[in-house]
């Protein structure tokens, strides 16, 4: 059985600008490969209602799960939990629980739950909070798309309280092998060789040291025993 596929969507013009380096995919991927959950897309939105509404329907129609980063916090442009709730026409309004958490916290700092922190706790009809142990500002789980802050701290720890209800597959293994070739050398036999092993994926990465070109070439698979015999034909493969 094929493993469950995710897409993640990255919201926000601060991203698009080149002023923040989005941290979270690198972070994403690196869970749900352990897991047996296939990232296959990841594609970065503007704040732009309708972009953001198009690309949420598609991602969500395509694969099993979305994750979102970035839009739901307390300023006028946070336009992530509306544009959700408009991609699955249900409304969107203060909700108790998500008050509660919010007024608690905020009692604790000493500070107001103004009505701009409130937006954080506007929540689409029909969704399930995402608990979020560093700042308490909840995400949300609504159908098969999860959307979370964008802080990579909060990110990480809204994505550690969704993956343990999700059902995973099979993990995905690699093997990597420094080839002291350029690409233009081991292009043929290795095409050959992933021909071969179609069951795997075959990649090569190009790097250059101390003048020399090489190439990292990169198994992936999910069958330990079928990775090693395949490295163990490509180490002889290039052994001379």
């Amino acid at each position: 059985m094929p493993n469950p596929t995710a897409a993640m969507l990255v919201i926000g013009d601060e991203i698009l600008s080149g002023r923040t380096r989005d941290a979270n995919m690198h972070h994403l991927a690196g869970q749900l490969t352990d897991i047996g959950i296939d990232l296959k897309e990841v594609r970065v939105v503007s704040d732009d209602r309708a972009a953001i509404i198009a690309a949420t329907r598609h991602l969500s129609a395509t694969y099993t799960h979305v994750f979102t980063s970035g839009g739901i916090g307390p300023t006028h442009d946070d336009i992530t939990a509306d544009c959700i709730a408009a991609a699955f026409d249900v409304p969107i309004d203060v909700r108790d629980d998500a008050r509660s958490l919010l007024q608690a916290h905020y009692d604790r700092s000493g500070q107001e739950l103004n009505a701009a922190r409130l937006r954080m706790a506007r929540i689409p009809d029909g969704a399930t909070l995402i608990e979020n142990p560093v700042s308490t500002a909840p995400g949300f789980t609504l159908h098969n798309v999860h959307v979370m802050a964008g802080v990579p701290s909060v990110f990480q720890a809204m994505v550690a309280s969704v993956l343990p209800t999700l059902t995973g597959g099979a993990p995905l293994l690699s093997r990597s092998l420094p080839v002291m070739r350029g690409e233009g050398d081991i292009a043929g036999p290795l095409g050959d060789f992933a021909e071969d092993y179609s069951d795997l994926s075959v990649g090569s990465y190009p790097f250059q040291k101390d003048g020399v070109y090489g190439a990292n070439v990169v198994l992936r698979g999910t069958d330990a025993a079928r990775l090693d015999d395949a490295m163990a034909t490509l180490t002889a493969m290039f052994a001379t």
